[in-house]
């Protein structure tokens, strides 16, 4: 299986690193795809290794952490996003939830990720928390062919996830497609299952029934068997379907 987002490198896995990732491994976690919080986050990815898992990179700026834009940021994440080990860019996007005191910043950045991920040729990671539709009009806007992403951690509406797929994005699901009053899984059996990739968000929204716990790769089988009982597919045809939309996204 491919989690194709997974904060790995964080303080919350200092303690059990190893423990973690042999987990993983025991799970059937073969890549781990790391979206970046800010532009410190890849040192920290440099130092995870495990025998029987490949490590991907991405650079980016969470929303969350856009305040003022310093001069030359585009620059600067367009040289980080243009080296050949950096997979991805992101997470970026839109989160209203924390704070709507730097909106105009978090769409500015989000501006300047888009570019970045047009002519790097690598997929965007998209944070969206109560922003759906800012998100969305912001990927419309600068959607001209060359645009592709994940919507990470989806739960938006049947109609929303059709705009976002129609706009090249896919759909990131994750541990909240398990929750039993979210809604999510009714919502992800209308979408097409070949638009969307599996993921974790480490150490973050635990899947059921591990739920407020702390998150990790090995947790992402539950939400595997969670799309295999929506689909009625066995979970082997679940995780095929998944890891190839996966490679063919980041070109693995």
């Amino acid at each position: 299986m491919i989690d194709t987002h997974s904060h790995i490198y964080l303080p919350q896995f200092e303690e059990d690193l190893d423990e973690v990732l042999d987990r993983a491994a025991e799970a059937g976690i073969t890549e781990i795809f790391m979206p970046a919080i800010d532009f410190s986050s890849n040192e920290q990815m440099k130092k995870l290794s495990h025998e029987s898992i490949r490590f991907y990179e991405m650079s980016g700026l969470h929303p969350a952490d856009v305040k003022e834009l310093e001069d030359g940021f585009e620059q600067k994440l367009h040289d980080k996003c243009s080296n050949a080990h950096i997979y991805g860019v992101g997470e970026t996007g839109l989160d209203y939830y924390w704070s709507t005191d730097f909106v105009a910043e978090q769409k500015e950045s989000l501006h300047a990720h888009c570019r970045v991920a047009k002519a790097t040729e690598k997929p965007i990671i998209l944070h969206n928390r109560e922003s759906t539709s800012d998100l969305l009009e912001i990927i419309e806007a600068e959607q001209d062919g060359n645009l592709t992403g994940i919507w990470h951690c989806f739960n938006g509406t049947v109609d929303e996830g059709k705009k976002a797929i129609d706009l090249g994005i896919h759909l990131g699901i994750g541990g909240v497609v398990t929750f039993k009053n979210g809604g999510v899984d009714k919502t992800v059996k209308e979408l097409p299952l070949d638009k969307m990739v599996l993921e974790t968000d480490a150490p973050y929204l635990s899947p059921t029934p591990k739920r407020g716990k702390r998150n990790e790769p090995s947790f992402m089988l539950f939400t595997a068997q969670k799309l295999a009982d929506i689909f009625d597919f066995s979970l082997s045809e679940i995780i095929e379907q998944t890891n190839s939309t996966a490679r063919k996204l980041f070109k693995i």
